[in-house]
């Protein structure tokens, strides 16, 4: 029987790639429904491949989508004849889509970072109580969950790896005056925009340090950073004996999307992008010191103060690289509006979905507000 699949985000980068996985295993894939922002032109394109009997443009290139693409997106998350959800969305909307789809006990492949980031533990419970399943596609936590495999033990050490971004080789005293595009040069891996100035700032592996916290039950002092150039080696788990076990791959993300997709097995797509441990030369790890991506630093204070400040965070994050995008703030002032918004955040206790949502809609305003002034 195909596997019946959404694909949330489908004109994005992970949207896009899913595609092409479906695309070269088409008898093992029935896509029901396709959605997108704004590319309403390569929407069109792929419903004229794939045949989804639904699609629709949800407008969430906004942080924000309108209620009723919300209720949609939602309605179609929780139909009968879906298997599996690819949750490719970016920014803080696609956590009600992740929670509609968990509690309806799909298995939700999630790209979506800042859902876990905004409200993890509550959708490890939905999913617990539901019959749901998370199943990591950011490169990083699926290399932790393939690590995983097979082991009794609990590692006594999480670790992530991170190329740097594109100004690895700079301080950030000297990175005020860079532009978008200059953001978006990353060294390895080909991403969308949004995620990949959050690489640049490093706020993507705080999300990702959260990320792996919260799928996979440790504390966030348990998983540690580590620069790596090259991008070959994506995660390591350590030990109590002293082994350590790590997770290797070319920087692609159809890897992870297809091991998520064929979950336990595993399919090749491209021969010609298997990793040649002969061809790999010398591969590097480096602390990441305290100071040298202040974002990160920030971004990891305040998810361990928890509550609704994750949420805020989000939020924050998702305004200021929008402002950054469009060219109406400075690549460091995204700092200081997220510095600013957090600050004066008043956080909820009692995590639920509208508590996070708020939140992040909250902190979003307060950070569009204060580019302003």
């Amino acid at each position: 029987m195909r596997k019946r699949i959404v694909i949330l985000g489908s004109t994005g980068s992970i949207g896009v790639q899913t595609l092409d996985v479906i695309r070269a295993f088409r008898d093992e894939f029935e896509v029901v429904g396709l959605t997108a922002g704004r590319n309403v032109k390569l929407l069109a394109e792929q419903v004229h491949e794939f045949q989804p009997r639904y699609f629709d443009s949800l407008g969430h290139g906004e942080s924000t989508m309108s209620s009723a693409s919300r209720s949609e997106a939602i309605n179609l998350v929780r139909r009968d004849d879906v298997d599996f959800v690819m949750h490719a969305m970016t920014g803080t909307a696609g956590l009600p889509l992740a929670e509609a789809a968990l509690r309806s006990g799909k298995t939700v492949g999630l790209a979506n970072k800042e859902s876990i980031v905004m409200a993890g533990p509550l959708l490890n419970r939905v999913a617990a109580d539901a019959g749901g399943c998370i199943v990591p596609v950011d490169s990083e936590p699926s290399a932790i969950w393939q690590c995983l495999m097979g082991e009794v033990a609990k590692p006594s050490k999480y670790y992530l790896t991170a190329s740097g971004g594109a100004f690895r080789d700079r301080e950030w005293s000297t990175l005020s005056n860079v532009t978008p595009d200059d953001a978006m040069h990353h060294p390895n891996w080909n991403m969308g925009p949004k995620i990949t100035v959050d690489c640049a700032t490093m706020m993507n592996k705080a999300f990702e340090v959260l990320e792996t916290s919260t799928l996979f039950e440790v504390e966030i002092s348990e998983v540690e950073v580590l620069l790596h150039r090259e991008s070959v080696v994506h995660a390591m788990v350590r030990f109590s004996d002293g082994a350590v076990k790590a997770q290797m791959g070319n920087p692609d993300m159809r890897q992870p999307i297809m091991f998520a997709l064929f979950h336990p097995e595993r399919r090749v797509l491209d021969s010609s992008r298997e990793l040649d441990p002969l061809r790999l030369g010398n591969l590097t790890f480096a602390k990441l010191e305290p100071g040298r991506y202040p974002c990160f630093d920030l971004a990891i204070h305040y998810a361990q103060a928890g509550g609704t400040y994750p949420a805020a965070l989000a939020g924050s994050d998702d305004a200021a690289v929008q402002l950054f995008l469009n060219g109406d703030v400075g690549f460091t002032d995204m700092l200081t509006l997220i510095e600013r918004v957090l600050a004066k955040h008043s956080p909820h206790r009692d995590l639920s979905v509208n508590a996070a949502i708020e939140a992040a809609n909250w902190a979003a305003r307060e950070t569009m507000a204060l580019s302003n002034i």
